[in-house]
């Protein structure tokens, strides 16, 4: 259910969980300078930090024309009357920038914890979601009505979220995965929705030091988070990639690092598989640190040189083929 252009938010965008430790002020600051070196949008997640309503308030209020995009608002952590009206008073405040990311729905029984805290979640993947969309659909609007109403995506990975997704909202937001996935995931959604793509990035010419940060990010999302693990399955990784540690194979696939020529290429691999929109998640030794040089460091490469737009209609072996020679399969 596409209802907006596919490059509202240009090619380029910021991924980061770095926001959720920060004081306010040092926030607005940094979302100002974002916004100044040219990015098309600032994603963010949300754990246990800043609230995704009020982080979404504080980046749009700092600025003056970026995106600002929830990547993604848990739906476990709020019923659909507050993420509709929350979603309705972002959107009549700040015309057309706010893009409302839904996700955090389960793909087994297990009670996942952080710090202790018994982290929320609803029931089967799909079907929670449509019934919380169609829920959301319902609240009726006794406020001022945001035109445009804001978009909605969905934390998409597998083949039926990724419907839904072209379905229901604007489009799917993937987030830890490789080229592959991406060529699969237009296949699916078909050419019309919007499909914004999460890349984990380490700009770093010490390739064994990037690497070492790379491969502590995979490895906690393997090991912790059984959404992905299942993800990379389906993509064909296995046991050797997986138990232990994560392979390099695997790490290559997820991560880009070296230098800015490298994490340029790989953003290209992504809208020439069929990707409107990558927002680059940079990584770091030190992830409580707000990745200020890099951001700057990337910008005149990424955003001030015009990255190629990827042709509108690509065949499902040409896809494949591509896919495949990213992944080195």
């Amino acid at each position: 259910m596409p209802d907006g252009t596919r490059d509202e938010l240009g090619q380029v965008g910021i991924w980061t969980f770095a926001y959720e430790g920060q004081p306010a002020g040092i926030v607005r600051e940094s979302a100002a300078e974002l916004e100044e070196l040219g990015y098309g949008a600032i994603w963010y997640g949300e754990s246990f930090g800043r609230d995704t309503v009020g982080q979404a308030w504080l980046l749009l209020s700092a600025t003056r024309h970026i995106s600002v995009a929830s990547g993604i608002a848990n739906i476990a952590f709020r019923d659909p009357i507050a993420t509709a009206t929350a979603a309705r008073t972002l959107g009549e405040a700040f015309p057309g920038r706010y893009v409302l990311g839904l996700g955090g729905h389960r793909v087994d029984d297990t009670v996942h914890q952080l710090d202790g805290y018994p982290v929320p979640v609803r029931g089967r993947a799909v079907t929670t979601m449509r019934t919380y969309l169609e829920a959301m659909d319902a609240v009726p609007a006794h406020g001022p009505i945001p035109d445009p109403a804001p978009r909605r995506v969905l934390a998409a990975l597998g083949p039926k979220m990724l419907a839904l997704a072209a379905e229901r909202t604007w489009g799917a937001h993937p987030y830890f995965v490789p080229v592959e996935h991406t060529a699969r995931a237009r296949q699916i959604m078909g050419p019309h929705a919007f499909l914004g793509v999460e890349q984990a990035v380490v700009l770093d010419t010490d390739l064994d030091r990037a690497r070492e940060v790379a491969t502590a990010h995979v490895a906690a999302y393997v090991s912790t988070a059984p959404h992905q693990e299942a993800n990379v399955r389906r993509l064909g990784f296995g046991d050797e990639d997986i138990v232990g540690g994560p392979s390099r194979r695997l790490v290559d696939a997820i991560v880009t690092y070296g230098d800015t020529d490298a994490i340029r290429r790989r953003v290209q691999q992504h809208l020439d598989a069929g990707a409107d929109h990558v927002c680059l998640q940079v990584l770091t030794a030190d992830p409580a640190v707000l990745p200020d040089r890099e951001w700057r460091e990337l910008a005149p490469a990424l955003v001030s040189r015009q990255l190629r737009k990827a042709a509108p209609h690509k065949t499902a072996r040409q896809m494949d083929h591509l896919s495949r020679r990213v992944v080195g399969r």
